[in-house]
């Protein structure tokens, strides 16, 4: 009986052309990017996730959903809602936090220090993944760059002479001397991406260093 209907053997393809491909692969990667983050919420609210483990990653994912809805965005989704609408996610946390698009930052008994401490991970996680995934133009790296050097100014526990604080300067006022479309040729994104990355393993040190 089953022998008599080959087709209900047939696999079943979601494209039928490269283009349609790629379409469902994009989907496929925002849609894996909210549910990542949702669980990522929700872990971080039962406390089984450290905070800076969480600023850190959420950062990371909050870039990665910037790029991947921008893969998907047109008419069939103009707004990340209608997305989880059509495929019924059950994400409304996620959905904040791409709405404030900053990992949840909370105050505590020590006034705004670990406000900022978690601002200054998030700037950092975020800078650097902006720049491997390729965003070189200057006005899509110096609002964030400046937002970390004034974050780490309010910081007061951080001396003036810290070496995180003098190389974030030094790129400032690199990207000051461009103009707002000038992009970063490939030797100064690996520059700065080192540079971030030596102080952001500076500012680390310094916070454990007791």
């Amino acid at each position: 009986m089953q022998d008599s209907r080959p087709e209900l053997y047939e696999e079943v393809k979601l494209y039928r052309n490269a283009r349609e491909r790629e379409k469902h692969d994009n989907m496929a990667e925002l849609y894996a990017v909210v549910s990542t983050l949702q669980h990522l919420e929700k872990a971080y609210m039962r406390d089984c996730v450290r905070a800076q483990e969480y600023t850190a990653a959420c950062s990371r994912l909050l870039v990665q959903y910037r790029v991947a809805f921008k893969q998907v965005q047109g008419d069939e989704f103009p707004t990340i809602e209608s997305f989880v609408d059509k495929y019924r996610l059950d994400c409304l946390a996620a959905l904040e936090r791409i709405k404030e698009n900053k990992p949840n930052l909370i105050k505590d008994d020590k006034g705004n220090t670990n406000k900022y401490i978690a601002e200054i991970v998030s700037l950092f996680i975020t800078l650097m993944d902006k720049l491997r995934l390729e965003f070189r133009a200057m006005d899509m790296i110096q609002p964030e760059l400046r937002d970390l050097r004034d974050t780490m100014d309010r910081l007061l526990m951080l001396p003036e002479d810290f070496e995180g604080k003098l190389k974030v300067q030094e790129w400032l006022d690199k990207l000051s001397e461009m103009s707002a479309s000038d992009e970063l040729s490939e030797t100064q994104v690996r520059q700065l991406v080192f540079d971030l990355e030596s102080s952001y393993g500076a500012f680390n040190k310094f916070l454990h260093k007791d």
